[in-house]
């Protein structure tokens, strides 16, 4: 198969917002936080940013045309 799949054995990379860089803390990202799967990735935006791109979101453009 062609489809990227997680390794459970894979230490956790810390969540980052794929805008501005924010971290989440604990490393997990926060249930306010947007994920969005672009190009088989998936990406995490905090909070703010998804306040300030919700049109973009809602269209479902992918975060490059932001």
């Amino acid at each position: 198969m062609d489809e990227e799949t997680e390794d459970p054995e894979a230490p956790a990379a810390p969540a980052l917002c794929a805008n501005c860089g924010t971290s989440a803390d604990g490393g997990t990202p926060p249930a306010t936080w947007l994920c969005s799967v672009e190009n088989g990735r998936r990406r995490y935006f905090c909070e703010a940013c998804a306040r300030t791109h919700i049109r973009a979101v809602e269209g479902r453009l992918d975060s490059d045309l932001w």
